[in-house]
């Protein structure tokens, strides 16, 4: 086993950290505040080259692993959470359901501005009745002459109705067989006529991503924009969710750093009964214990990225990642405001916004009941 990075992945790291340090770490509470999205910090990612990082160069991205990607997600979480979900939904679940199904043409037509920071792109799975039950879908997509006519919402959309939003890949039921529902996936454009997409306000965490609710009124798209094959939609969504619960779970690493260094630094400052806390073996313990969670989580991440790079099933451990990842956040943001007391209760500390942002990671992509449900029968159960 070899647990060094190279030396591209370690430069990756090193600047996307300045990145997030620099340029996002100096406004986060603002847009966190105002639950106000951000054009410009979004196109300064895709300038940065953080979009469509895996894709092959001729579709305008890098060609990277799936792992410095991955890291590109981590540091990113490590300062905010909203734009680390920016980036991870638009590479995870926009950009890869286009490269791995769609034609060429669709590839050509979508993906270089989709790498580039000039438009992003949305994956409309869930409804408000169909969210860990992703087949019990109600939007449906009826093909009239050479029209797929969608009916339909979609809701707690990622990157659905900002002004940089271009579009959205849809699953919809196209008809039954069997008894069955067959699902079919469908690109939808943004200025479709009969499509509305409104931006979610109120939100606890992430206040600074785009979250959306996305309508369909007899919203008529080309036969052409069809993603796949009919009947292969579930397919499709699903198989772009394992790759999602990699970036999820790097959110979850990442935030997890982040407090656990707030805390550590926080501890090497605030004194109590004549000493720093940290001197306190109670307090010394809880760092130790978060250091060693933080240390498992990216070990597990890291395999399930090794494992989908080396083209070997990864959807075990992918689940596995996201579970712990998620579940190690929440435990070491919860410790991180634990530490630094009833500051830790005030937004003038970061900490604050991180004890917030955690709580989406074990709901989205997936919840943790949903892991568990997913590695138990991935083991035989």
């Amino acid at each position: 086993m070899d647990f060094e990075l190279s030396d591209e992945q370690k430069l990756i790291r090193e600047t996307v950290r300045d990145f997030a340090e620099r340029e996002i770490k100096p406004k986060a509470k603002e847009l966190d505040e105002k639950g106000e999205f951000s054009i410009d910090l979004t196109k300064k990612i895709g300038e940065l080259g953080l979009f469509g990082m895996n894709l092959p160069e001729k579709y305008g991205g890098q060609g990277l692993d799936t792992l410095s990607y991955i890291i590109a997600v981590e540091e990113l979480a490590r300062v905010d959470g909203s734009h680390a979900a920016t980036l991870a939904a638009h590479n995870s679940l926009g950009i890869y359901p286009l490269y791995g199904y769609g034609t060429e043409e669709q590839k050509m037509n979508y993906l270089p501005q989709l790498c580039t920071g000039e438009a992003l792109w949305s994956f409309g799975l869930t409804e408000p009745g169909a969210g860990s039950d992703s087949r019990g879908s109600k939007t449906t997509a009826v093909l009239d002459n050479n029209e797929w006519v969608i009916n339909g919402s979609k809701i707690f959309i990622t990157n659905g109705s900002s002004e940089l939003s271009k579009g959205s890949t849809v699953q919809a039921v196209s008809g039954t067989r069997d008894g069955r529902k067959v699902f079919t996936t469908i690109l939808v454009e943004k200025d479709t006529p009969g499509f509305t997409a409104k931006t979610m306000h109120g939100k606890m965490m992430w206040r600074a991503s785009n979250t959306s609710e996305l309508y369909f009124d007899d919203c008529r798209v080309p036969k052409e924009n069809l993603l796949g094959e009919v009947g292969k939609g579930s397919k499709i969504m699903l198989s772009t969710l394992d790759g999602g619960r990699l970036s999820i779970a790097a959110m979850g690493l990442g935030l997890a750093q982040g407090a656990f260094e707030m805390a550590l630094a926080y501890a090497n400052e605030r004194k109590q009964f004549g000493k720093l806390i940290s001197k306190f073996q109670v307090n010394a313990f809880k760092l130790a214990d978060m250091a060693t969670k933080i240390e498992l989580g990216r070990n597990l991440l890291y395999k399930a990225c090794w494992l989908k790079d080396n083209n070997k099933p990864f959807t075990k451990e992918a689940a596995m990642s996201k579970l712990y990842c998620s579940e190690i956040a929440k435990e070491v943001a919860d410790e991180a405001v634990q530490l630094h007391g009833g500051y830790g209760l005030m937004k003038d500390y970061d900490v604050e916004r991180f004890y917030r942002d955690q709580r989406l990671l074990q709901v989205g992509e997936g919840t943790s009941e949903i892991q568990r449900l997913v590695i138990s029968r991935k083991i035989g159960c």
